[in-house]
């Protein structure tokens, strides 16, 4: 699948006068040049702004390893110890009350140092708070750059590179098992690591490898199937790795980070398909500080995971982080890795009251702020500050002003000018932007009501040239969470460049992971050729209109 929600402004950014280009290079590093229109952005308006002060964990110490941009820290702040180097891992709140952290570790003292990974070991970690420090209870098995997560049927799966483990409880016993994948048609996009899971509504799943394809589970464990063609990340010469995406009640999100210019990009969506890319840095070194002014400026933040509350909001991000350069990270030297966590602020809860599309000629809009523990909206927000809208005139400081407001029990209606909303078709969620009466950021999201945020993904298959049956046949099938509507399925196969053959026929709905074949006849026309490509169209009135396009092998005999 084609991505066409990019966010037109940003791509312009990274693709005009001021590219994304490296400036500066050596090992392991490249300085990137940044869209000069990013200095615009106000405070919330990327990512990186929701990274909070970290509260003290244990005692400030700089009797441990690391370089002195690291010491003091507070060595209690997630899990680390001399013994052991660890990566990756991320967290989940076990009915216990604790918070597991599955992470991956090797010894310190290996003979390969920080190259040692390879050889990593899975283990569970147990805390009672979730910035730790946490305690080693027990090893899942070998593996590396883990993510755990629960599927609908209550088991736990621990995913590492090539494969995984599963459990009926979060201490195990863990059984080792191998995800199958269907690339259906489509190249893999730059091989299938470091992926990152998501649970949709009805218990299926999302998933997003390594090199940014977008791939659909049904449970959790069986097959996973790719619908992608192309990459979704932002279109720019990145060495991208380590994508996280989860989701909460108003959209999905994914974060990408390219580890050569120690940069990572935010993006959002309505379905975990189609993206858009908001500008500013998702994250960068220098975010750990700690409310005392302790800064522990660590050379590098990778494998990002989120901690999320009960609505799906990110409320803690945990990282990968080593103290200087990778093949620098010795066995018995003064260098490791660990894993930290940093709270996020945390989105209001929002809700546009407004049932019809806002356009650029509403006059008014309705949002709902609702009250929360630790959050008065009827108090707390400075309105003047407010700012409603879409997300490319939010993040600017522009968007529509408050105009007045009422109280509903706890919570909070403003009802904001309609002038300046910005909103377009490519919307699929309204953000507020200001600050309470403290001077500090507040930030919230909404659904738009006249968006349908549960569609099928209809994607076809490779067609055949069936030159016995005299027809071209292709697979349709579909990957959403509900059946599909009626749709038209276009087949135009192109010899030497030049359009052969292309015929249309309409299709009947099809359940969530099911498909439907389509034969379309041909006359005379029967490709002969070796130089063969393709194009399938779907069009449906409900759902966004997917293109795949490839090349074709002859006529099967």
């Amino acid at each position: 699948m084609k991505q066409k929600n990019f966010n037109k402004l940003f791509v312009i950014l990274l693709l005009g006068t001021v590219a994304y280009i490296p400036t500066k290079s050596w090992a392991q590093i490249q300085e990137r040049a940044k869209p000069a229109e990013w200095i615009d952005l106000v405070p919330g308006g990327k990512f990186i702004d929701l990274f909070q002060p970290i509260s003290p964990v244990g005692q400030l110490t700089s009797d441990t390893w690391g370089t002195a941009t690291v010491k003091p820290r507070y060595v209690d702040n997630g899990i680390e110890d001399n013994e052991w180097s660890y990566w990756g891992g991320n967290i989940l709140e076990g009915e216990d009350g604790q918070f597991h952290l599955f992470v991956c570790r090797w010894r310190e003292d290996s003979p390969k140092g920080h190259h040692e990974w390879s050889n990593s070991i899975v283990v569970h970690a147990v805390s009672d708070n979730s910035m730790g420090p946490f305690k080693v209870l027990d090893e899942v098995g070998k593996g590396h750059n883990p993510e755990v997560y629960k599927t609908a049927d209550g088991r736990f799966v621990v995913y590492v590179i090539d494969g995984y483990y599963v459990a009926n409880t979060l201490n195990g016993p863990w059984e080792y098992g191998k995800f199958e994948f269907d690339q259906r048609d489509r190249p893999i996009i730059e091989g299938l690591s470091n992926l990152t899971f998501v649970r949709r509504e009805d218990g299926s799943y999302l998933m997003v490898c390594r090199g940014g394809g977008v791939w659909f589970n049904q449970d959790g464990l069986g097959k996973f199937n790719q619908v992608s063609n192309e990459r979704v990340y932002p279109p720019v010469d990145g060495r991208f790795e380590d994508p996280v995406i989860w989701k909460d009640n108003v959209q999905y999100h994914l974060i990408v980070n390219d580890w050569l210019g120690r940069i990572a990009f935010y993006q959002r969506s309505k379905d975990g398909v189609h993206w858009k890319i908001d500008p500013g840095e998702a994250y960068m070194p220098g975010i750990s500080i700690y409310e005392d002014g302790t800064n522990e400026d660590w050379f590098k933040y990778e494998r990002i995971k989120i901690f999320q509350d009960d609505l799906g909001r990110a409320v803690q991000a945990n990282f990968a982080v080593i103290d200087t350069l990778k093949n620098e990270d010795k066995p018995n030297d003064s260098h490791s890795s660990k894993n930290i966590g940093i709270p996020l602020k945390v989105g209001m809860q929002l809700d546009l009251l407004n049932k019809k599309q806002v356009t650029a000629s509403t006059k008014t809009m309705k949002v709902l702020v609702k009250a929360e523990s630790g959050f008065d909206p009827q108090n707390d927000l400075d309105l003047s500050s407010l700012r409603y809208g879409a997300s490319e005139e939010v993040n600017f400081g522009r968007g529509s002003k408050v105009l007045s407001s009422k109280v509903k029990g706890n919570d909070l209606e403003i009802t904001f000018e309609g002038k300046g909303n910005g909103f377009k078709e490519d919307n699929f969620a309204g953000k507020m932007l200001g600050k309470n009466q403290n001077g500090e950021m507040v930030f919230g999201y909404s659904r738009l009501p006249w968006v349908d945020y549960n569609q099928a993904i209809l994607s076809a298959r490779k067609p055949e040239i069936l030159k016995e049956q005299g027809i071209v046949r292709v697979k349709v099938e579909n990957f959403g969470q509900v059946n599909s509507k009626k749709a038209m399925v276009s087949v135009e196969i192109f010899e030497d460049g030049k359009s052969a053959f292309v015929s249309t026929k309409k299709i009947k709905g099809i359940q969530p992971f099911e498909g439907v074949t389509v034969d379309l006849p041909f006359d005379e026309f029967i490709p002969l050729g070796t130089n063969l490509s393709f194009k399938v169209s779907i069009q449906s009135s409900k759902v966004e209109s997917e293109v795949f396009e490839g090349s074709l092998s002859g006529p099967n005999r």
